[in-house]
């Protein structure tokens, strides 16, 4: 009942924290997921440079996120900035290899049979490789969209907008007056965020990969 309790009355600001949450990872998954695929796309047919770059990615992910906060804060402060730039870069890594991997498993028979009918290299790219390599690329956004979802909830150590100001003000207050119920209640709209967003990509790929890749 308590839980309860602490809903009732709250719904809009709840609602409000929940907007915000989803739109700072929408947002940063978007701008990571574009940069991902540029960067895949300008070093896919170099070996050096797209091993070199696979495994940055690789280990770029194994930077703490609060370390990586904590060093955005000096040039940038608190606030948006440093918490979008931080998941915007943590976005961007699962993406860039999967762009890479998918990228070099087109087959190259299919490459020279859309030069031999005329296509330049800019078509080739956005009219087949592209396409072909996209259910490979969309796997890589949705590990992104969960993790930077679940990620988002640390900006709240700079004052960054989202849930995780629920969880941490509940867990900074345990012991008092609806501190479980605020990190509990923050917790699980994290969670129902991420399967929304899960679903909504899986949607997508129905929707855009076509019927034999």
């Amino acid at each position: 009942m308590h839980i309860w309790n602490y809903l009732h009355g709250r719904g809009e600001f709840l609602a409000f924290l929940t907007y915000q949450h989803a739109s700072l990872a929408f947002q940063t998954v978007l701008v990571g997921t574009i940069v991902a695929v540029i960067i895949a796309v300008l070093v896919y047919r170099l070996p050096v440079f797209s091993a070199l770059t696979l495994t940055t990615s690789r280990v770029a992910l194994t930077i703490p996120s609060l370390a990586l906060l904590a060093l955005l804060i000096v040039p940038f402060g608190l606030g948006v900035i440093p918490s979008f730039l931080m998941l915007a870069f943590f976005a961007a890594m699962p993406v860039i290899g999967n762009a890479i991997v998918g990228l070099r498993a087109v087959p190259d028979s299919v490459i020279e049979s859309a030069k031999g009918i005329g296509l330049s290299r800019r078509r080739i790219l956005f009219s087949v490789s592209l396409p072909m390599a996209w259910p490979v690329i969309l796997t890589g956004i949705r590990v992104s969209t969960q993790m930077i979802v679940g990620v988002a909830a640390i900006v709240a150590y700079v004052l960054g907008p989202g849930l995780g100001s629920l969880i941490f003000n509940g867990l900074s207050r345990l012991g008092g007056t609806n501190s479980v119920e605020m990190a509990v209640t923050g917790t699980v709209l994290i969670v129902v965020i991420a399967l929304v967003f899960d679903a909504l990509l899986v949607l997508l790929g129905r929707l855009t990969i076509a019927k034999g890749l």
